[in-house]
């Protein structure tokens, strides 16, 4: 079995990432697929399912480390270390995510396409609260997959921007698994999922191949996002189409949204080394 996985490593990359999906299927599907009739409250189901996912996830990516490519350390590889450095990056990930968006909604309540409402006091902090839990393991969880195994398997057979485009367009695609209706009348936001999987790349290669600031970025956006629309603290005027200011009151989904995240991705990529920026 050994002399095996060690061959896989020289598979393509799209028979490596197959057989690593089939191989999480079959880790998790005996004991994550039942919870959905297991357990009454599917919220409840849903959460354990996908926890029990990314457990398997992580076991699964590090023994692929150790038996595919010789590498029991590939977590760290992929970006995920605890230093300092990465501790930085994750928090001023976090502030650039969560003020940009925040700065974005002024600049439109400037405009006159939005008015902030009056918010709770008194649930605004549990919201607050909730909202960076969620962002937190958001972020975490969807960086680790797309920025740290995803793309360090695409780099192993592509050039840095074959990767980093395949990985960003795989990013916006797994976003839109969703009935073909919505897919059509949410197809605008789609550029914006893919420029913000090109941002999250260039970030991550802006820091050396950490995964703080991508993760902190991520979270950030995540953040604001849950603040804004669960505290119901904006209301759009309809001013302007909802494709200028975003689909279903996401920021990120419109126009506005699009010229924001570019602004963020050409820092971004300005700071990532010439070699891997292209």
């Amino acid at each position: 079995m050994k002399d095996y996985l060690s061959r896989v490593g020289k598979y393509p990359a799209p028979a490596r990432l197959a057989l690593f999906l089939l191989l999480l299927l079959a880790v998790w599907g005996p004991i994550g697929l039942p919870l959905y009739w297991l357990v009454p409250d599917p919220n409840w189901a849903g959460i354990l399912a996908m926890t029990g996912l990314y457990a398997a996830f992580i076991f699964l990516a590090r023994l692929w480390g150790r038996y595919v490519y010789g590498q029991p350390q590939i977590l760290r590889l992929y970006g995920l270390e605890f230093s300092r450095k990465n501790g930085q990056d994750l928090f001023g990930g976090l502030g650039l995510g969560l003020f940009g968006l925040l700065s974005l909604l002024t600049l439109e309540t400037l405009l006159g396409w939005l008015e902030w409402q009056v918010p709770n006091l008194s649930g605004l902090p549990l919201v607050m609260g909730e909202g960076l839990l969620v962002a937190l393991g958001v972020g975490f969880a969807e960086e680790l997959l797309f920025r740290g195994w995803l793309l360090d398997e695409l780099q192993r057979d592509y050039s840095p921007g074959v990767s980093l485009g395949a990985n960003a367009t795989i990013f916006a695609v797994l976003h839109f698994i969703k009935p073909w209706e919505e897919i059509i009348r949410t197809f605008p936001a789609f550029p914006g999922l893919v420029l913000l999987g090109l941002t999250l790349g260039w970030a991550k290669r802006s820091r050396e191949g950490r995964l703080g600031k991508p993760i902190g970025f991520h979270a950030g956006l995540v953040w604001g996002y849950y603040i804004i629309n669960v505290g119901q603290l904006v209301q759009y005027s309809g001013a302007v189409p909802a494709w200028i200011t975003g689909l279903d009151n996401n920021p990120l989904a419109g126009v506005m949204g699009l010229l924001f995240l570019g602004a963020i991705a050409t820092a971004m990529y300005r700071t990532s080394p010439p070699d891997l920026a292209k």
